[in-house]
């Protein structure tokens, strides 16, 4: 009998990367993606879809349960921007949301992931048929970072945990010692955006993991596209965290950084 798994899709490649490797490996996929996020090719993937609204939990238990569906991944971005515009609520997700102390992203996550569990759904690390994702230690590109980059990275990493700590945000740009933007709800182009205009041309990316990271979801990610903002942006740097990290286009992620004398460095 084909193993069964389930998809909470929401957006960026992610999904669809896992989708094509399930297939391969001889799963049937079963998709709940979300509407205005999840990419409409993973139809083209899917044994079966059910397009969704932000909160409507029950439609999606409703959906994994009619097609005998017991683990899913939990793969994508979902615009936080979009949580407060693009959100219909059942009447669990209100339930779930009225027990909480607080609504920061990891601990909605959680709560959602449990409730599933709940009703006989294991939520599956994210990384589950693509452990090659996650990222390598090492200096990747030609250039390294400079004595003043590696000061700024340091303190970075310092800023990074701390604003994971209390649930804000995975990235910050530093720059002279300074802290130049920190990632909040807008998301990490935004802040790189930003800090990349402070900084003129002496900035660094910092992206790491949350302290008690929960790796069925909301794993850091960086790409190409995380260079191509960096080079618009003027930002010299990038530095990620070893094994906690998953990296999309690895190898153009690299040739775009040394064609700009951008420098990647991952740590543990």
């Amino acid at each position: 009998m084909t193993e069964k798994i389930g998809l909470i899709a929401g957006s960026g490649q992610f999904p669809l990367l896992f989708i094509k490797m399930a297939k391969a490996r001889g799963f049937s996929v079963f998709t709940a993606a979300y509407v205005n996020e999840a990419d409409p090719r993973l139809l083209d993937f899917s044994e079966e879809i059910q397009w969704l609204h932000l909160g409507q939990i029950n439609r999606l238990v409703r959906f994994f349960k009619q097609n005998n569906v017991h683990q899913a991944v939990m793969l994508g971005a979902v615009r936080k921007t979009r949580l407060f515009t693009d959100v219909k609520p059942d009447m669990k997700a209100i339930a779930i949301v009225a027990k909480m102390r607080d609504t920061h992203d990891d601990a909605l996550m959680r709560a959602f992931a449990d409730h599933l569990e709940k009703e006989g759904i294991c939520i599956a690390p994210s990384t589950l048929l693509l452990p090659e994702l996650l990222a390598p230690e090492g200096v990747w590109t030609r250039r390294k970072p400079s004595k003043a980059e590696k000061q700024d990275i340091e303190l970075g990493f310092s800023v990074a945990r701390e604003i994971g700590r209390l649930d804000i945000g995975q990235s910050v740009v530093v720059g002279g010692g300074s802290v130049l933007a920190v990632e909040a709800v807008e998301g990490t182009d935004a802040a790189i955006e930003r800090g990349g205009r402070l900084g003129r041309g002496h900035a660094v990316l910092v992206k790491i993991c949350k302290p008690g990271q929960d790796f069925r979801f909301d794993v850091p990610a960086v790409g190409a596209r995380t260079i191509d903002v960096m080079v618009e942006s003027n930002v010299r740097a990038l530095a990620i965290e070893a094994g906690k990290t998953v990296v999309f286009d690895r190898d153009e992620m690299i040739r775009q950084a040394d064609e700009h004398q951008i420098a990647i460095i991952c740590e543990k």
